[in-house]
């Protein structure tokens, strides 16, 4: 008997194939980082709104059948939802997906590693802003660095894991003075650090191009300690990379305001409440819940989303005249 054609892949209008898929488990999160969400924070979204482990497991089943292979697991603060290793488990053996990831704030990571890694995952995103407990305060608005320096031994210690990287938002006066503490921690460590140019997703009342930290500018503090050898950009990679001529550790550079990586984009996102977003920045949002909910098959889900595939946009549109930050903070829309 022969087999069925396989589905064509996700491509969009400017031929760009989609094979990448975050998805958001929580708006819930238990920090208050200055550039993810306001100081008093956000209404959280009702219970019966959020997605449950079952939609979102029938939703990553019909993606991976339309060809997204990697999967990372986003928040909020993921770690935060009750039963989430259990919610990895179900993905995790979904037919056709790949590469199990997953991005943190490390607060729960020393309670959890042994269990994370044992559903499946290997590669990890943690982020730490600052090394020291005060700076690290004043981006978070806790003071809980401690907890994520633990987060991270766990894991580091935990047979089975793969790449862990570490995330550091560029904040002007903050970071020029941490980027070379945390690459420091990088090389003794073996780990990826990566610095990540601020983007304008609401958290702020006010954001201008020309107040963002770039990353030349980090590189260039560096620089001042560290020789940087560069490596080659892999397809759709985010991150420009750099080993240390020591050979341990690396550092990479996100910049996603001075040096936008939108032309080979290959990602969609999908929100805590069920809404599929074909940019970090979009402005409409295509509602997945409402169908699984209403009782659309598999078959009306997958054309639904390769229209909205189709329909992604060129890029962020940052530079462009009359730019609008999107509605919702970045908490809100997932990591």
């Amino acid at each position: 008997m022969s087999r069925p054609a396989p589905e064509p892949p996700l491509v969009d209008r400017f031929g760009r194939v989609v094979d990448d898929l975050r998805v958001s488990v929580t708006d819930l999160c238990n920090l208050r980082c200055q550039y993810c969400m306001p100081a008093d924070g956000v209404p959280w979204l009702p219970r019966d709104q959020i997605l449950t482990f079952e939609e979102i497991t029938r939703l990553v089943g019909i993606l991976a059948g339309l060809g997204v292979r990697a999967l990372r697991l986003t928040g909020g603060e993921p770690l935060v939802r009750r039963g989430f290793p259990d919610l990895v488990r179900m993905i995790a053996a979904v037919p056709g997906i790949e590469d199990l990831s997953l991005t943190t704030n490390g607060l729960l990571l020393e309670r959890h590693a042994a269990a994370l890694v044992d559903t499946g995952i290997r590669r990890f995103n943690v982020s730490l802003d600052a090394l020291d407990p005060d700076r690290f305060e004043e981006v978070t608005r806790r003071r809980e660095v401690d907890r994520v320096l633990a987060g991270l031994h766990a894991l580091r210690t935990t047979p089975g894991v793969g790449t862990i990287k570490v995330n550091a938002v560029s904040i002007r006066g903050i970071t020029e003075h941490e980027a070379p503490r945390l690459v420091d921690f990088a090389r003794a460590h073996d780990l990826q650090v990566r610095f990540i140019e601020q983007m304008p997703l609401g958290a702020v009342p006010r954001w201008a191009r020309d107040d963002v930290l770039t990353g030349a500018e980090v590189r260039a503090v560096i620089e001042r300690h560290h020789r940087l050898v560069p490596r080659e950009r892999a397809p759709h990679a985010t991150a420009r990379v750099f080993g240390l001529e020591d050979g341990r550790g690396e550092v990479a550079f996100i910049n996603p305001v001075t040096e936008p990586f939108c032309a080979d984009c290959n990602r969609i996102r999908l929100t805590a409440d069920g809404q599929l977003r074909t940019c970090l920045f979009s402005r409409r949002e295509t509602d997945l819940r409402r169908m699984v909910r209403t009782g659309a098959t598999d078959a009306q889900i997958a054309a639904t989303v390769r229209s909205a595939v189709h329909d992604k946009e060129a890029g962020h549109g940052m530079d462009e005249p009359g730019f609008l930050r999107p509605p919702r903070v970045m908490s809100q829309i997932g990591g």
